[in-house]
């Protein structure tokens, strides 16, 4: 009985010491380490035979056992997999740090709104007790003293470079305040929910002139790459037909402005198309972000060669843009917001939606925003 525990011993101390040699640690050579890499370049998971054919062709993996050979190739799989997976965290949380940004700054820009609906609502209540037929006589008068005076204003200004300098200006202030203000009363587009895997924060406009949409994302290019690429929509926007810059000039403080004419496809041959005629202003502001503006100048007939204009109908692109920020560790985050008038009643009623909807001019933005990765 004592000879047979005693044989039992030996046998388990044997298989035990036969283990722990298959899988001792295996210090492995530099040289060593590259010839598995160039293999595992080509092929990732060898074969049996493959490994043992390594083995074979290189003297200088002899002195390893095929069965660490194969451990190597485990062990690599898996580092590889957890880098990629590392990597892809660490871009899902960059992205979810950008987007809670983006919701801290809207739900700042949404309690602004709230408080300043406050106080109008509070005026308008003290001037309809006080004297409403006053209040009411004096706001239609200085309303249209505004839209008598502005259009001229702007016609007077386009004529020379102080004037465009000066429309420029006014144009990065009502960008700036649609773009993150309250100059706009947004509404989030139905179906567009933010998130990790969501392309970017999307908004349309309720009832504001004109149809508006507004986008938010982050990018991983640097601002001055976003800004040429955007700024050449003919080369990512299907509607557009053909842009052309007449003229460029410095704008004395860093940035530079462009008298731009774009022509667009119509949605439907039952309709013209429209184009463009805009100043485009582009500036860095102090805090380091990049700014391209963008609005209509005053005047049916301006623009170029007027005559080979006949066939389109010229709309109005009020203040849009994109406010484009740099990220700390690289990327940016991108603000664009586009606000037009269509001229809707120049088409087929049937046809109207096509001019009307903010939600078509937020799902172009789509395209924006895929072609700046």
């Amino acid at each position: 009985m004592a000879m047979v525990a005693q044989q039992h011993r030996e046998s388990s101390s044997g298989s035990i010491n036969k283990h722990l040699d298959s899988g001792k640690y295996v210090r492995y050579t530099a040289e060593q380490v590259e010839a598995l890499e160039r293999v595992y370049s080509e092929c990732p998971k060898p074969s049996s035979l493959r490994r043992q054919q390594l083995i074979r062709e290189c003297p200088i993996l002899s002195n390893i056992e095929p069965k660490q050979i194969k451990v190597w190739f485990q062990n690599r799989r898996c580092r590889e997999k957890q880098r990629k997976e590392s990597t892809r965290l660490h871009g899902v949380n960059k992205k979810l740090s950008a987007m809670n940004k983006l919701l801290m700054e809207e739900n700042d820009r949404l309690q602004k709104q709230v408080s300043q609906l406050v106080c109008e609502n509070g005026y308008m209540r003290h001037q309809l007790q006080s004297k409403p037929l006053q209040a009411s006589a004096a706001t239609t008068d200085a309303s249209c003293e505004s839209a008598a005076t502005t259009p001229r204003h702007a016609l007077k200004d386009a004529n020379n470079p102080a004037g465009l300098l000066s429309i420029a200006e006014e144009t990065l202030a009502e960008f700036l305040s649609k773009a993150t203000g309250t100059a706009v009363d947004w509404v989030q587009m139905p179906g567009m929910k933010p998130g990790p895997d969501s392309v970017g924060i999307f908004a349309i406009s309720q009832s504001c002139g004109g149809v508006a949409a507004r986008a938010c994302s982050l990018v991983s290019l640097e601002p001055t790459k976003i800004a040429e690429i955007l700024k050449d929509r003919s080369s990512w926007l299907r509607d557009c037909r053909s842009l052309e810059v007449f003229t460029m000039f410095p704008a004395g403080n860093g940035g530079t402005i462009e008298l731009v004419y774009t022509q667009t496809y119509a949605p439907t041959t039952l309709a013209p198309a429209r184009d463009f005629w805009t100043l485009r202003y582009t500036t860095t502001l102090e805090n380091g972000s990049l700014v391209v503006c963008e609005r209509s100048l005053s005047g049916t007939g301006a623009g170029p060669s007027a005559a080979a204009a006949t066939q389109f109908v010229r709309a109005e692109m009020l203040p849009s843009g994109y406010l484009i920020r740099p990220c700390e560790g690289g990327g940016s985050i991108i603000h664009i917001v586009d606000h037009l008038n269509l001229k809707a009643w120049s088409v087929p009623e049937v046809l109207r939606p096509l001019y009307e909807s903010p939600n078509i001019i937020a799902q172009k933005m789509t395209i924006a925003v895929s072609t700046t990765p």
